[in-house]
């Protein structure tokens, strides 16, 4: 290992910051109440140390998993480091997992140990939690059987010296979202830590973003068992000092939002869709396009408009794991916030694509990050992704590993795109997304679904109509519209005949075989608890195709253009 190298991993980094900035604070942790807690660099790593040494003395093979099971927190992350410098892997799990999904990615695994922290329902996941394994009780955790962090911190003495790894070593394992089956462990390098951040960094300067820095604060809220998250939040505040807040709840979240004041802020479309609506029904689109063109009471109530949200001193917003339709991004740009789409994934340690600041293509997720090779493959028309963040391989299964990638060593995205003569990607959908129509066509639902879900009155929609004569959309309304309906405040009609119109609009733009005959308003919301949405809150196209296919025929054979799923 090179002296410039032990100096760039992300042990090093954590131990720079420790003697640099000890009394600086880094992590700022709602604990219920209103109160928050505020951890400094050495308070962090002290605990680091303890809960490290405290691992050591479990007498575990070395490079032993370690899975890592809760939200969001100061104590998550700190976990992650302890689990490094006690020479282990970490594991982490997604907070929303059913009880056999949480058994499965612990079996599958192999993981020794379970660390707990923040849940929601810990009675749902707790049964697939071996009895015989050792659990490290996180603050803010459910109250069951295990080792209480705090116990851990009084009772061991710290982990001396300045352990670190090798680069080429085993860092974590990630699993996937499970969209289309059981989760993979996508198996990361720290290398892939190192060098995702210092070529991040290397493309923020030359574009005229500006360095992270000790000076920049992140909202952390997505999950960090997501590989997005874990480099965005995790790995920069690593490397670069920047400071990390998290979120209490999601009633909380406004409050928390504005407590950060986040200066990088990273979201998935979801939210950026829900924060929109929420901003349209208060103030509608006719009226915002006649105020915010008005000299001077524009630009205040633009900055108003930010300012309520959280993001009044964001100097970097992100959009990934998802397509955004592009009305929204142009929604945003508007406000003065430009909205950069970023693309990777868990394999490529979510490095490899970013939108370049005054470089923005509306529908394209950005240039190729430094260091990063793309090209479509000619007969497919898939993204195929050479990256400085590949992964190792998925762990346990070298055959879906050799099949993921071509001979000359690009990943196999599964994403069909485009490239136009400046090198910007478009992704045009998923190649397992694509179905044939009874006559026979092709249709990729996502393009559709991102014009569809450009109106306010449209949370998420799925596009389907495989082995059918026509496609069709199944919507999930805005919480809005679905209260106003509830309360008697809005007409079925009203609704219907708005989407009816946007889907005529929509039709337009697209070939006769792509056309929807009808549109479905389902009953219940598509939420990561009913197995609707995966963990990054991204549909779950098979599942919801499985859920309603039952009623399609009967649908289809109605005529009607607007159909209401039955109570």
């Amino acid at each position: 290992m090179t002296e410039l190298q032990q100096e760039q991993s992300p042990l090093a980094r954590l131990y720079h910051w420790e003697t640099q900035a000890a009394q600086d604070v880094h992590f700022v942790q709602p604990v219920g109440q209103g109160k928050v807690e505020e951890i400094t660099w050495q308070q962090a790593m002290d605990q680091a140390r303890r809960v490290a040494a405290y691992l050591l003395s479990l007498d575990l093979p070395p490079r032993s998993q370690i899975a890592l099971l809760g939200k969001n927190s100061a104590h998550w992350l700190i976990s992650d480091w302890a689990i490094w410098m006690a020479g282990h892997v970490s594991v982490p799990l997604y907070p929303t997992l059913n009880a056999d999904t949480v058994g499965y990615i612990l079996e599958h695994s192999e993981a020794r140990v379970l660390m707990l922290g923040k849940l929601d329902d810990w009675d749902a996941m707790k049964p697939g939690v071996p009895s015989d394994m050792p659990v490290i009780r996180l603050p803010l955790s459910p109250q069951t059987e295990g080792q209480s962090w705090e116990d851990i911190v009084a009772q061991t003495a710290p982990l001396s010296g300045q352990p670190d790894r090798d680069l080429d070593e085993l860092a974590t394992i990630v699993y996937t979202s499970g969209s289309t089956g059981r989760p993979k462990g996508v198996m990361q390098s720290f290398r892939s830590f190192q060098v995702c951040a210092l070529r991040m960094a290397e493309q923020f300067e030359v574009f005229g973003v500006g360095a992270v820095s000790p000076n920049d604060r992140m909202l952390s809220y997505l999950p960090l068992a997501h590989v997005a998250e874990r480099l965005v939040v995790g790995n920069n505040s690593n490397y670069f000092g920047m400071q990390v807040f998290f979120a209490e709840s999601l009633d909380t979240f406004l409050t928390d939002l504005q407590r950060a004041r986040p200066t990088i802020f990273f979201s998935v479309p979801r939210l950026w869709t829900k924060f929109h609506l929420g901003v349209c029904d208060k103030l509608p689109l006719k009226k915002q396009k006649i105020l915010f063109n008005i000299p001077l009471l524009g630009k205040k109530l633009k900055r108003k408009v930010l300012e309520g949200l959280g993001l009044a001193e964001v100097r970097m917003a992100v959009t990934g794991a998802a397509p955004l339709p592009p009305a929204i991004i142009d929604w945003y740009r508007g406000l003065g916030l430009e909205l950069l789409e970023a693309y990777g994934m868990s394999e490529n340690m979510a490095y490899s694509h970013f939108t370049r600041p005054g470089q923005a293509r509306t529908g394209y997720v950005g240039h190729a990050n430094p260091g990063v090779e793309c090209r479509i493959d000619a007969q497919t028309g898939e993204v195929l992704v050479k990256s400085p963040g590949q992964m190792m391989g998925y762990y346990k299964n070298p055959e879906a590993t050799a099949q993921s990638y071509t001979e000359d060593g690009y990943f196999k995205t599964g994403d069909m795109g485009e490239l136009d003569d400046q090198g910007r990607l478009r992704i045009t959908g998923r190649v397992k997304d694509l179905f044939k129509t009874s006559k026979g066509k092709y249709v990729a639902p996502v393009p559709i679904e991102n014009k569809m879900g450009a109106h306010p009155r449209i949370e998420v929609i799925c596009v389907c109509g495989e082995n059918q004569p026509q496609t069709h959309g199944l919507v999930l309304l805005s919480e809005d519209t679905r209260n106003e309906l509830a309360s008697g405040a809005l007409e079925r009609k009203t609704v219907e005949d708005d989407l009816l119109a946007h889907m005529e609009r929509v039709n337009s733009s697209l070939d006769p075989h792509e056309q929807m005959a009808f549109l479905v308003f389902v009953r219940e919301p598509w939420t990561i608890e009913n197995g609707l949405l995966t963990p990054t809150m991204k549909i779950k196209r098979n599942v919801i195709e499985q859920t309603y296919e039952p009623m399609v025929a009967q649908w289809s054979q109605s005529n009607q253009r607007a159909i209401w799923e039955a109570q």
